[in-house]
């Protein structure tokens, strides 16, 4: 797809399929968002950022494309604030409801409210026990609890989804597929009448998503978990257009799974290799990032890291050994 939609317009990709595209303050640049048209209305999937400008084009939207019929509800496939940050500000300007699994409002609730271990103390903390250095460390404590400033704050009820719920939207059933890793209860939405997936983060077109241990469970195993999910990608016809959240449409399902499985695995070894004497998560952030990272990156890139060796922990090829400093250093098996 070389066309793509400006500033407060849409493009139609399919019939009653409408691709938005909104910008991020941030290198990630964009994120696509989606108009999916009713009978006697539409609805919205993903919100964008909190931001004025962004708000500008969503008045824009909908003076085009919602004046003769109404939004009917938001769907929202997790809770980053490029994806849920306007929900809250579109559903009271439209008097609709938020469609979302629990797990990811849930998660919501915690980071905009700073609850222990989804605070900014507890992000750092975590970090600090797998080498983050005391600048960079300072760094993201000085950026403060950034959730809620890219959040117009948060539905105060919403529609539970469910894997495998299926979603009536236009005349066709949209099914729900719950994914895991990149986010608790990431839900994406094929439509098999259109050969369609929404695929939310979990399946982009060049960049590989990002995958982070969290503080508030910090053993845990989120790259197996993104690895089974998308697998499942593959039940699904080869032909499916994939509509992700930031680049372009595209298709190839299958071959784009094929190379995030080999990401990862090359991923992995170079990471063994690497673990030949014991080395913290943030000694071994070049291994994985060949450049220079500004305080944002640095934080996805921490949590990256940690990821991938609670994977090979997991699975036997390396193991950590505290030091006398109390840091986290891991070393091949």
């Amino acid at each position: 797809f070389e066309q793509q939609p400006g500033p407060g317009e849409t493009l139609e990709l399919l019939p009653g399929v409408r691709w938005l595209r909104m910008p991020l303050p941030f290198e990630l640049n964009h994120i696509n968002l989606w108009l999916l048209e009713e009978e006697d209305g539409w609805t919205i999937v993903d919100t964008g950022i909190a931001l004025d400008d962004i708000k500008a084009n969503w008045e824009a939207v909908l003076a085009t494309h919602c004046r003769e019929k109404p939004v009917k509800r938001i769907l929202v496939t997790h809770c980053h604030p490029d994806h849920l940050g306007l929900a809250r500000w579109l559903g009271d300007k439209l008097q609709v409801g938020t469609w979302i699994t629990q797990g990811e409002m849930l998660n919501a609730y915690a980071w905009f409210h700073q609850l222990p271990n989804y605070d900014v103390d507890g992000m750092v903390g975590f970090f600090r026990r797998h080498g983050l250095d005391a600048a960079r460390a300072g760094s993201l404590f000085d950026r403060g609890p950034t959730y809620r400033g890219r959040v117009d704050g948060l539905p105060t009820e919403y529609r539970r989804l469910l894997e495998g719920d299926r979603v009536r939207i236009g005349g066709r059933d949209w099914r729900v597929i719950v994914g895991y890793g990149h986010s608790p209860e990431h839900a994406s939405l094929y439509c098999a009448e259109l050969a369609v997936l929404i695929s939310g983060d979990m399946l982009l077109p060049r960049i590989s998503t990002n995958v982070s241990v969290m503080s508030s469970n910090p053993d845990g195993d989120p790259i197996r978990l993104f690895l089974d999910s998308i697998a499942r990608y593959e039940a699904l016809p080869e032909g499916t257009l994939v509509l992700p959240s930031h680049g372009r449409p595209f298709r190839g399902i299958h071959a784009r799974v094929a190379q995030l499985e080999a990401h990862h695995r090359e991923r992995f070894e170079a990471l063994v290799a690497a673990c030949d004497v014991p080395k913290s998560a943030c000694e071994l952030i070049p291994t994985l990032f060949q450049r220079e990272l500004d305080a944002h990156q640095t934080m996805f890139a921490m949590g990256e890291s940690i990821a991938h060796l609670n994977y090979l922990e997991h699975a036997g090829r390396v193991r950590r050994t505290p030091d006398d400093g109390g840091v986290f250093r891991f070393v091949a098996n």
